[in-house]
């Protein structure tokens, strides 16, 4: 009976090895011929990088975005936003003012500005329904600028609004109130010129922001005032603070657009790559569109957009671009006796911008207590006043065979011509154009004289090629019933209302054949 039970025992233990064995053998088989399942679709790599879309349909329609240089450059209100560069330099006017003011840099530092940038009236709600009525489609903040300030709540460094000022997460209330109203929500990024570039005292490096004096607090060896004043060994900087800035940012606040100014180019490529894996591979997860801006060659033009700062195209952009402009006629910041431009040249500037397949960013510049002066308010107004009217010929349009035509001419180039873009003025004798499915839109640049004739050359046969088929003709804001004739030479001339429908722009639609 005992050797029994032992042959069955037996039996049964040669059995379960010879099942586990094969179990075995079919999951190694599996394992070899199975891929793991990938939670990336991006890559480390600008030929992976490249295959994101980098202008998605939602963007291309936008045409306006808003945002705005906020922080502690924002108390002194002096000058410029560059301030905290400036205040250390003794042949500066900045620096006067700051030893009137505030002392001596050495014992009032940038940093001592933290406790006074309280944001008291800040009204994020206020903020979003403010720019949802000027029209734009996408706002948010400077998220931190040259300077070593965060505007959230950050873990990485002391220096943010959570921890200082106005002890608030500023970008969190503001993605909150921006995307309830049904827009997108962009974070602007200049801190790459933060990191102190050179250690040896005295020696200026103009990609970076502070300078390195002794017996000031931009030398200091204190690990808090090294974070603020980038003075810290690069490649942990590189790492922790630029990086690990930007991965914060996209986990809590999920941007739909992340900008960056210029002295991207001179953080190393393989930091940059992997934000942008790491931006993109969230994006995806959430199943969000979104969008890389740039300035100059720092990320390849197919994974990210052109930005041209305070300047514009004058042809027809092959790809989507995006000028940064701000609604001031000085500083981007906040400074007392703040000018603006008229609200009629930031319109045009827009006009002008979609007719050549371009978005446009404006900057504005609020108080440091979180309001944000009337005469910007009023200007930004009035473009949103227009665009509520008029917009059909704005959103989710795109250029025409020309962008337009009339005596001013845009210069070429970058910011080194951005004095010449801001001495531009428009008049009536300027037209833009813009095509939206069967329409086309003639935008001139001002107001029209009642039943004045107005010939659009841009529809003339030598010009357009393949002449459409004109269905009707309207001002947009007027119910009369317009002339208007056509001829090859020519193009189209049409007979304008009785009446002066706007100061600003007026809308000429043409429907064409379908």
């Amino acid at each position: 009976m005992n050797s029994l039970k032992l042959s069955l025992l037996s039996l049964l233990a040669i059995t379960f090895l010879i099942t586990c064995k094969e179990k075995t053998t079919t999951q190694i088989s599996q394992s070899n011929t199975v891929p793991k399942e990938k939670t990336d679709k991006y890559v480390e790599d600008w030929s992976s990088l490249g295959k994101h879309a980098e202008s998605p349909e939602w963007f291309k329609k936008a045409k306006l975005g808003i945002y705005f240089h906020w922080g502690l450059y924002s108390v002194p209100a002096y000058k410029t936003e560059w301030y905290p560069r400036w205040m250390h330099f003794k042949d500066h006017d900045v620096y006067k003012h700051h030893l009137a003011t505030y002392g001596e840099p050495s014992e009032f530092g940038y940093h001592d500005f933290a406790p006074m940038f309280k944001a008291e009236k800040f009204n994020a709600d206020e903020w979003a329904q403010l720019f949802k009525d000027a029209g734009a489609q996408f706002a948010g903040p400077v998220a931190e600028h040259h300077d070593g300030y965060a505007m959230w709540d950050s873990d990485i460094t002391p220096w943010n609004t959570m921890d200082t000022g106005p002890k608030r997460d500023i970008t969190g209330e503001l993605e909150k109130a921006i995307k309830d109203k049904g827009m997108k929500f962009i974070t602007a990024f200049h801190h790459a010129k933060n990191l102190q570039r050179s250690k040896k005292l005295g020696e200026q490096v103009d990609e970076s922001h502070f300078p390195f004096f002794a017996d000031m607090p931009t030398s200091s060896k204190d690990p808090d005032l090294q974070l603020m004043y980038g003075n810290m060994e690069q490649e942990k900087w590189y790492k922790e603070v630029w990086l690990g800035k930007l991965k914060e940012v996209v986990d809590k606040y999920h941007p739909d657009i992340m900008w960056f100014d210029y002295v991207l180019g001179d953080i190393p490529q393989e930091y940059r790559k992997e934000y942008a894996a790491y931006y993109l591979n969230e994006a995806a997860k959430k199943e969000q569109e979104v969008v890389v801006v740039r300035k100059q060659h720092d990320m390849p033009l197919n994974m990210s957009v052109e930005d041209l700062e305070q300047a514009r195209k004058n042809e027809i952009g092959t790809k989507t671009w995006m000028t940064d402009a701000t609604i001031s006629d000085g500083s981007w910041c906040y400074t007392e006796n703040l000018g603006v431009k008229p609200a009629v040249d930031i319109l045009h500037m827009l006009i002008d911008i979609t007719s050549k397949n371009g978005v446009l960013l404006l900057n504005v510049s609020p108080k440091s207590n979180g309001t944000i002066p009337e005469n910007q308010k009023n200007g930004i107004l009035k473009m949103g006043a227009w665009l509520k009217k008029y917009g059909e010929a704005i959103y989710s349009t795109e250029a025409w065979h020309t962008f337009g035509e009339g005596p001013t001419k845009e210069p070429k180039g970058h910011f080194g011509n951005h004095k010449a873009f801001m001495k531009l003025k428009y008049s009536n004798k300027d037209i833009r154009y813009t095509t939206k499915d069967y329409n086309i839109y003639g935008i001139v640049l001002g107001a029209v004289e009642p039943n004045k004739e107005l010939v659009l050359e841009s529809f003339a046969k030598e010009s357009i090629l393949d002449v459409p088929t004109i269905e009707r003709v309207s001002f947009l804001g007027s119910d009369e019933k317009i002339e208007w004739t056509y001829e090859e030479k020519k193009g189209l001339t049409v007979k304008a209302p009785s009446t002066v429908i706007d100061q600003m722009a007026t809308v000429i639609k043409v429907v064409i054949s379908q």
